[in-house]
């Protein structure tokens, strides 16, 4: 059984998957700003009970490493961390980036057409973050410096630079739509703003899972992209 956490921003996510079924059990997903840290055991606790799942049956973990508000990102790992301490088997753990997550379901509609998918966060005082996920991408993790960061000048400047065809995928903003909107080869795909779900998290780190790409509870850390 895994368990996936993402409170890497206002959204929170908890789900439940079973890996030898290849089944999603159960998801919840809210908005939760500054209240992760009161809410998000609480709700492991109650889907647990109501699946009838004991916490001995968790020998998986998934979690969001960022980027992320600074504290955010650190409650899931905290969590997670805590629970594999806890468990008597020690879990395997998959620690992916906030935005692999947010650009999962769009990974096969994107290699179909080649398109190379945008995603992005917002980080606060009209400042961005965001990763570039080429065809094929389903099991790509970029690394810290593989992220970009900056305000919406720099954001547009990257998505204009020579790229065939792009989808921008993440919590869209009036003021960001309205400057790619000249961006021939830009396209912002609808998405419910923010939710991102746990549960592609937990179909992704499955799938890591099965490639051999488990990390080590010990080294697992945050991914920020700039000082707190």
């Amino acid at each position: 059984m895994l368990l996936a956490l993402d409170t890497a921003t206002n959204t929170a996510s908890v789900a439940l998957y079973d890996r030898s079924a290849d089944l999603l059990l159960a998801e919840q997903t809210w908005q939760a700003p500054r209240r992760q840290t009161e809410e998000t055991i609480p709700v492991i606790q109650e889907m647990l009970v109501r699946l009838e799942i004991a916490t001995e049956q968790i020998d998986a973990l998934a979690v969001t490493t960022g980027p992320g508000s600074f504290t955010g990102v650190r409650i899931a790992l905290s969590v997670a961390k805590g629970i594999a301490l806890g468990l008597d088997e020690p879990p395997r753990i998959v620690g992916l980036p906030t935005l692999c997550v947010t650009a999962g379901p769009f990974f096969a509609p994107a290699q179909a057409t080649g398109a190379t998918i945008c995603a992005f966060l917002q980080a606060g005082r009209g400042r961005y973050n965001w990763a570039f996920f080429p065809p094929g991408s389903d099991l790509y993790r970029p690394l810290a410096d593989e992220h970009s960061f900056g305000k919406l000048d720099a954001f547009r400047a990257e998505l204009a630079a020579g790229r065939e065809a792009v989808w921008l995928v993440g919590e869209m903003t009036t003021e960001l739509a309205g400057a790619v909107a000249d961006l021939a080869r830009v396209t912002p795909v609808d998405e419910v703003s923010g939710l991102r779900r746990a549960g592609m998290l937990a179909w992704l780190a499955a799938r890591h899972l099965s490639a051999g790409h488990a990390d080590s509870l010990d080294t697992l850390e945050p991914i920020y992209l700039r000082e707190p």
